[in-house]
């Protein structure tokens, strides 16, 4: 699969023309694509509980959507405007989270 385009700072992707703010290039390669993995199981788990209509468990799957989507950076306070001791803490935080 292709990268996506990314703007000229390198904080987002451009996907058809939209912009989304990029995982943090910060987070060590081994915890990324954990976090990655941790964000689809999630992601499917959304729709297992959309198509369950069991409320419950889409609020707490999409819950684990927005952790992972944080420790990556893709949300919350933009890494770049973080310490790297914060950037560090937020994955690592996350990763505990979700584990």
């Amino acid at each position: 699969m292709a990268e996506p385009e990314r703007t000229p700072d390198g904080r987002y992707v451009v996907v058809n023309g939209r912009r989304w703010r990029a995982t943090d290039p910060a987070i060590p390669a081994e915890p990324a694509a954990e976090l990655r993995k941790l964000l689809m199981r999630a992601r499917r788990d959304v729709g297992v509980a959309l198509r369950e209509q069991d409320a419950e468990a889409e609020r707490e799957a999409r819950a684990r959507v927005r952790d992972a989507k944080v420790a990556l950076g893709e949300r919350g306070t933009p890494w770049w405007e973080q310490t790297p001791d914060q950037r560090r803490n937020r994955w690592q935080r996350g990763l505990a989270a979700l584990s």
